[in-house]
């Protein structure tokens, strides 16, 4: 079952000798990939590379000094969940249609139904302050999706959380992607992360970043933390984060 989306996408997202300076200071240089249709590809690299000015160029929030990004509408979902704390989780989520002029009362029926499928149930009228941040991470992703666009950017979604409660995440997001596929791009400083839940893996240096290493994860799902062949993935992108 898919949310309020549009078409399937089978366009790769592609990105063409991108630079993106502040001044005198260059945060991306000569970024030039090709992501393929409903696949996650994540993004990982040291502090300052460039990881979410990344997204942010991908998401319109910026332009590049130099080069070409060509992608379909992307939905963005920033480090912080950004909950209005007057609203209640359904209102949250459902802020995303309302933003694209459906009406609140209707917005808040469309968005009511996903939440027992987003392990929400009975939280509906909780206020923000009422849910574990682990809720509210499902509740921004939600909104998220509502906003019905083929391209996801996710920088950092668990990035705050404590360990117990990120490992439960990243299981259910696996499943919430498998069930709605789309193009994402997620940045995360956590490499088992990445290789739990990319398709394939983008390494950037430190700053400015360049792409150093980019790999498939060709491991089947679910994925387990124990196996040899996920240590072997994930040792191959340590070692890419260490040249």
């Amino acid at each position: 079952m898919r949310t309020e989306t549009e078409a399937p996408v089978t366009e790769p997202l592609s990105f063409r000798k991108v630079t993106r300076r502040y001044g005198a200071l260059t945060a991306l240089a000569g970024i030039d990939l090709e992501l393929r249709a409903n696949e996650v590809t994540a993004f990982v690299g040291p502090s300052g590379c460039g990881k979410s000015t990344l997204l942010e160029l991908v998401a319109g929030l910026q332009e590049p000094d130099e080069g070409e990004i060509r992608s379909r509408p992307a939905a963005y979902m920033p480090q912080r969940d950004l909950l209005l704390p007057w609203r209640d989780a359904l209102g949250n989520a459902g802020l995303a249609l309302e933003c694209q002029g459906v009406a609140r009362a209707d917005a808040r029926r469309r968005a009511e139904p996903l939440f027992e499928r987003f392990g929400l149930t009975d939280f509906e009228r909780a206020r923000p302050a009422a849910l574990s941040g682990g809720m509210r991470q499902r509740v921004a992703f939600l909104r998220t999706l509502l906003q019905g666009r083929p391209v996801l950017l996710l920088d950092e979604p668990f990035g705050a959380l404590d360990a117990i409660t990120r490992a439960d995440l990243r299981e259910w997001l696996a499943g919430a992607l498998a069930n709605d596929p789309r193009t994402v791009l997620l940045v995360t400083h956590d490499v088992e992360e990445a290789t739990f839940l990319a398709d394939r893996i983008v390494v950037l240096s430190p700053r400015p970043g360049r792409v150093v290493a980019d790999f498939p994860v060709s491991l089947p799902r679910p994925r387990s933390v124990t196996d040899a062949a996920f240590a072997e993935v994930k040792a191959r992108a340590l070692e890419a984060l260490r040249t």
